[in-house]
């Protein structure tokens, strides 16, 4: 799939999200018995036009949009006026609310079906505590929690699916301690418990190898390349040799891994493989401090009961409040300078950039790129959502927003007034547009 097919695929994918947020507008008018001119899947020439209860159907060509008229439109192409209590303009302020918030709890909701549908297929990863792994910091403090107790907040920042839990611990400083706030399954009782870093030095052989696999004829690493700074100066391996053990410890062993960490010697034995033929030999170490890792791990589930359907749904419902977290996140690691600000905001071009390294990659197989591509229908969905609620014209935030002030003062804006809100309106649109590019332009150009 190339960038032309990948363009296609975003343009369908922005189209027919955008058509099912015009039919939620579109639905609820008609459960309200409100007043429907028209409704157009996508835009440009009409590829298929219908008529049914009076309201004309079509579907036009360029995938790029949708829209619902509610108006009358003259041969001018100006809006009829009407005193026509089935109008919208003309319905309760209660009613013309919930015809304008409909379009964004409609890509609210089909965000959190496609999360779901992907969760209910390959499972899903919950938020409860698991095993950890020795000699991580959450192991060290096992006898202080019980696995199964679900994760709340990490250093005070809620957690409320798996993502925000990525996030806090990829952007958390290593080197510093981290409360972890937990829910008791048992007793509903919140309680904390910390991870601590601890500073540790671990034997550097100095080398590169092409996998940690060990499933080879002589199950050992095979080195790819040789620092030249290897054993003070005076390299022993070479590149195409199998390291198979350290001081007589196969590397392919369950637990070869603590056992290499635990190394403090001046000179360890190497034992590898060149040429079909073993050596052993003596190394000189050099020794790298590094932080033991959190090892705060979660329970993954399958969808084969009623009980992890119904956890499926929930977390899948949790989705908007993870994404809204997330993004209020960014925007305070941008203020505070720990993210770039064009890392906040993706246009069309970004979208579709994303969507072409997701198709292109070679290392993920075709099942793997369906799902990532799903899943990023579904962050658009609900970004979407939440997108149309920001008070710009041709957004629904706008209309949402002059329904509210109606009912707080009790009546209806003057012109005067709702031409200035359009102006500035008009004026953020404008900066959020080039914004956006600019971003997208920046990290295609950076490469982030």
């Amino acid at each position: 799939m190339n960038i032309v097919t990948s363009i296609i695929f975003v343009l369908i994918m922005l189209g027919v999200l955008a058509s099912l947020h015009e039919l939620g507008h579109y639905w609820v008018a008609r459960l309200l018995k409100i007043k429907v001119f028209e409704v157009s899947l996508f835009v440009g020439p009409k590829l298929l036009r219908w008529k049914r209860k009076d309201v004309d159907f079509s579907v036009r060509l360029i995938p790029i949009g949708a829209y619902v008229r509610f108006s009358e439109i003259d041969q001018d192409g100006y809006v009829v006026e009407s005193k026509d209590p089935d109008l919208l303009v003309n319905q309760p302020r209660i009613k013309r609310l919930a015809v304008a918030l409909a379009g964004p709890i409609m890509n609210l909701l089909l965000g959190i079906l496609i999360f779901f549908g992907m969760f209910w297929a390959t499972g899903y990863v919950s938020t409860q505590i698991g095993p950890s792994a020795q000699g991580t910091q959450t192991y060290a403090v096992a006898d202080q929690y019980t696995v199964g107790d679900t994760i709340k907040k990490i250093n005070g920042n809620s957690v409320y699916t798996v993502y925000d839990l990525y996030y806090e611990i990829d952007s958390s400083d290593p080197t510093a301690e981290m409360t972890v706030t937990l829910k008791s399954k048992e007793t509903g009782d919140i309680y904390d418990i910390t991870l601590t870093p601890v500073i540790k030095v671990r034997p550097m052989l100095l080398i590169t190898v092409e996998s940690m696999a060990t499933d080879n004829e002589y199950q050992g690493w095979k080195v790819h390349s040789v620092e030249e700074s290897q054993n003070k100066g005076n390299p022993i391996l070479e590149p195409g040799d199998y390291v198979t053990h350290i001081n007589g410890v196969s590397v392919a062993d369950e637990d070869f891994e603590d056992y290499l960490y635990s190394i403090t010697d001046d000179v360890i034995t190497v034992t590898y493989v060149r040429d079909g033929v073993s050596y052993e030999e003596e190394l000189i170490p050099e020794y790298a401090e590094y932080v033991t890792t959190r090892g705060l791990a979660v329970i993954p589930y399958k969808v084969d009961s009623f009980s992890h359907f119904g956890s499926a749904f929930g977390y899948a419902a949790k989705m908007p409040a993870t994404m809204g977290n997330l993004s209020v996140r960014g925007i305070r690691d941008a203020i505070a300078g720990k993210v770039k600000a064009y890392n906040l905001v993706s246009g069309p071009i970004g979208i579709t950039t994303m969507v072409n390294d997701v198709v292109t990659d070679e290392e993920d197989t075709t099942s793997d790129k369906i799902y990532l591509l799903i899943m990023l229908s579904g962050i658009i969905s609900i970004a979407l959502a939440f997108s149309n609620l920001l008070p710009i014209p041709g957004l629904d935030g706008v209309q949402i927003l002059l329904i509210a002030v109606e009912m707080v003062i009790g009546r209806k804006l003057s012109d005067k007034a709702e031409k200035k809100l359009t102006v500035v309106g008009f004026v953020l649109i404008i900066m959020l547009v080039v914004f956006a590019l600019v971003s997208d332009v920046l990290r295609i150009i950076l490469g982030y």
